[in-house]
C-alpha cells in the first residue's frame, strides 16, 4: 500500500508550527569563524521533513528518540534525522523534492536522495529499528525520531563542527531556539520517555525540559550514539544500545 500522510493530525501540526518557528529563529543567528558554512535542512529539505512529521506524527507516541544535529550524509541530505537514504526512501518509503542551501561546501555537496554517500550513524540506527519492529509502522506506532539542533556547521576544510564546540554566545541563542522546539515537540507528542541518543543530546533534553511540570516531564535517559567515531559503537552497536534501552525499561527484551 502507499505511505499514508495526515497532515491534519494534532501532533503533526504542533510540530510544523515549532518547525516554522525554529526555522525562523536559527535563520536570524550568525556563526564566525571557524564555521565557514551553515546548513538547514529543514528549510531546503522541508518537503520530506513534512511528510516524514505528516505520516509519523499524527499520533501521541511513548518514546522519542533525540539525535544531536543532521550529519551530512544522512538528514542533511533527506531531511529526516539520521537519514540514511536506504532507510528514508525504501524502509519509510518518504521521497519528495530536495533543494540547495544558498551556500554550498564543494566537499559536502547537497544532491538528495541521489547521494551515493551511507550515513553510518543512520544505517546502524535504523537497522536497529528494522530488525526488531519489522515495518516502518512498528517502529513509528510508538516511538518518533528528533534532532535538537536543525543545522550543520563545517569548517573552511569541510570539517564537521558539532554544536557544543560553538563559543558560548553563539551557543547561548542556539540553545534557546532548540530547547523551544524540543519542549513544543515533547509537548505535541507526549511521550513518557525521551531517549538521548548520545550524551550531548541526553544533557540538552534534561535541561530543556526541566521547567516542565512533574506531572507531564518525560523521563530523560541516554543510549549510546552510533557514530563510527565511538570505539564502543564499532563493538556492535546494535547489542549495546539494546541493552541500554532493556535496561532503562523503554523495551522489553
Amino acid at each position: 500500500m502507499p505511505p499514508t500522510f495526515d497532515a491534519s493530525a494534532e501532533p503533526a501540526v504542533a510540530i510544523r508550527a515549532a518547525t516554522t518557528a525554529l526555522v525562523a529563529a536559527v535563520s536570524r543567528l550568525r556563526f564566525a569563524p571557524p564555521v565557514s558554512v551553515v546548513y538547514n535542512p529543514l528549510d531546503y529539505a522541508s518537503a520530506v521533513w513534512e511528510r516524514y512529521v505528516a505520516r509519523f506524527a499524527s499520533t501521541k507516541c511513548r518514546v522519542v528518540f533525540l539525535g544531536m544535529n543532521p550529519g551530512p550524509w544522512g538528514m542533511a541530505q533527506t531531511g529526516v534525522p539520521f537519514g540514511e537514504i536506504d532507510a528514508v526512501r525504501d524502509w519509510m518509503r518518504l521521497d519528495a523534492p530536495v533543494g540547495r542551501p544558498k551556500t554550498e561546501h564543494p566537499k559536502r555537496p547537497i544532491e538528495g536522495f541521489a547521494c551515493t554517500r551511507s550515513e553510518v550513524s543512520g544505517r546502524r540506527l535504523w537497522a536497529l529499528m528494522r530488525d526488531r519492529f519489522g515495518d516502518a509502522e512498528g517502529f513509528f506506532r510508538e516511538h518518533f525520531v528528533a534532532n535538537y539542533c536543525p543545522l550543520v556547521f563545517m569548517a573552511e576544510s569541510g570539517r564537521n563542527i558539532t554544536p557544543d564546540k560553538l563559543p558560548a554566545a553563539e551557543r547561548q541563542p542556539l540553545y534557546a531556539a532548540c530547547d523551544d522546539s524540543l519542549r513544543a515537540t515533547v509537548d505535541a507528542l507526549a511521550p513518557d520517555t525521551v531517549v538521548g541518543v548520545g550524551r550531548f543530546a541526553c544533557d540538552r533534553a534534561t535541561a530543556a525540559l526541566a521547567g516542565t511540570s512533574a506531572g507531564t516531564m518525560p523521563r530523560v535517559v541516554s543510549v549510546l550514539h552510533p557514530s563510527p567515531a565511538s570505539p564502543a559503537a564499532n563493538r556492535g552497536w546494535a547489542a549495546a544500545a539494546t541493552r541500554m534501552l532493556v535496561d532503562a525499561g523503554v523495551w522489553s527484551k
